[in-house]
């Protein structure tokens, strides 16, 4: 079994410098509402053949669904929110402009000990990945999964607890770039 994770195309949205707690609560929302642009990398014909994939699984957020347009034109596509982006918010009530760099440290730490500050800490992040690859492993057809930077870690754990092999991982994925995840039979959590 053969999975294609792909990132989403890069985002249409310029971020504040620096904000205050709710200027970057707000970012967080027009960022997850804002469109894509063109992607500029595509998949080897060697490796994505339709006719060997079954669905194409995007996420909730239109970054996915645009991105998944883009490079495979018009098919239909699978949206399930259990590929989501991990959630962001800012790590503290404030009016004080903070740099963005803060917000995203300080938030992806309180998701990585679970502070209830966080819509979702790592904890849950890794049940909702697991769930999915679970899906996947029911369905048993070779599928590609358009998601989300930060996800995609979690997602890539999950995939090898459950038996596949990730070739090449990467500590940082680029918009549009793709990793292929292929299942030894016989492994894994599910079997």
């Amino acid at each position: 079994m053969k999975v294609i994770l792909i990132r989403h195309g890069k985002v249409d949205y310029r971020w504040k410098k620096w904000s205050t707690s709710g200027q970057f609560d707000l970012d967080c929302i027009k960022y997850d509402q804002a469109h894509t642009e063109p992607v500029r990398t595509e998949i080897p014909e060697v490796i994505y053949q339709r006719s060997t994939y079954g669905k194409i699984y995007i996420s909730s957020l239109p970054r996915t669904g645009e991105t998944a347009a883009r490079m495979f034109g018009d098919n239909e596509f699978t949206q399930t929110g259990l590929i989501d982006e991990v959630p962001l918010r800012s790590s503290l009530e404030g009016n004080v402009k903070l740099p963005l760099w803060f917000w995203n440290i300080s938030g992806r730490l309180q998701w990585l000990f679970n502070h209830p500050r966080q819509p979702e800490g790592r904890r849950d992040t890794k049940k909702r990945a697991k769930k999915f690859v679970k899906t996947l492993l029911e369905n048993g057809e070779n599928c590609i999964i358009v998601t989300h930077g930060f996800f995609m870690h979690t997602l890539i754990d999950s995939l090898k607890e459950s038996g596949f092999r990730i070739g090449p991982a990467k500590m940082k994925y680029a918009n549009g770039e793709y990793v292929v995840a292929e299942r030894c039979v016989g492994k894994g959590l599910y079997g």
